[in-house]
């Protein structure tokens, strides 16, 4: 992968990017979004955020390469202070990082949300974390999409602000509001997948009588939910 051939998880990011967006890219991993973005054109500016120095400079190494360093700029910050009001933007992007991280890095910084932008998220687990977030802070999942790259699950969420805090069921921070609806190949893929896996975890806590313990009426309630949507 490099900025002329993204990974198939980046592409579908990408492809959800507005055209003409100021894009804040977090925890960037070589500039790679962006500078794609940018060297077609799609994107008006970026700042491509880094937390650590070794990334930083091989971001802006990357950006340099690609003569695109009057659009894409590399910033040294944790999480959202990558990025200042000067920079106006309007698009963030976080992707591959645990759903847990993500929604610090989100809480860490409300000044700059306050402007209301778009989020593209992907994270790698703790997805409903990230859904259970964006609901009570005033943001609507309006797109989202699961696929395996290079061995590993995806889930992408596209978030909008609204006015109003978002009523999400159970299933659908567990599984996504939009997935639930598309029940697309992949997501069928990943679940039954993940039923095996409980099945498993419940027949050994069965075999070894732990029928009555807490971790048993955990998987059993798992097993019933995934069984429900599939």
């Amino acid at each position: 992968m490099d900025s002329n051939r993204l990974s198939q998880r980046l592409l579908h990011v990408a492809q959800h990017v507005p055209k003409g967006a100021r894009l804040a890219d977090i925890g960037s991993d070589h500039a790679y979004l962006p500078v794609y973005l940018a060297k077609r054109g799609l994107i008006s500016y970026a700042v491509a955020g880094e937390v650590a120095q070794g990334p930083h400079m091989n971001a802006s190494r990357v950006i340099q390469q690609a003569n695109v360093g009057n659009i894409v700029q590399s910033r040294l910050g944790d999480g959202l202070a990558a990025f200042t009001e000067a920079d106006k933007i309007d698009t963030i992007s976080i992707c591959g990082m645990g759903g847990a991280l993500m929604v610090d890095i989100l809480n860490a910084s409300p000044a700059k949300l306050a402007t209301r932008p778009l989020l593209i998220l992907q994270p790698n687990i703790g997805m409903e974390l990230v859904r259970s977030w964006l609901a009570k802070n005033y943001y609507q999942i309006v797109a989202e999409d699961i696929l395996r790259d290079l061995g590993h699950v995806y889930e992408m969420m596209v978030a909008k602000p609204v006015t109003k805090e978002q009523q999400l069921t159970t299933d659908e921070i567990f599984f996504g509001p939009c997935l639930l609806k598309q029940k697309d190949p992949a997501f069928i893929e990943k679940w039954t997948r993940e039923l095996k896996r409980e099945e498993k975890i419940n027949d050994a806590l069965t075999a070894a009588n732990k029928e009555n313990t807490p971790k048993y009426r955990e998987v059993q309630a798992k097993i019933k939910q995934i069984k429900g949507v599939l």
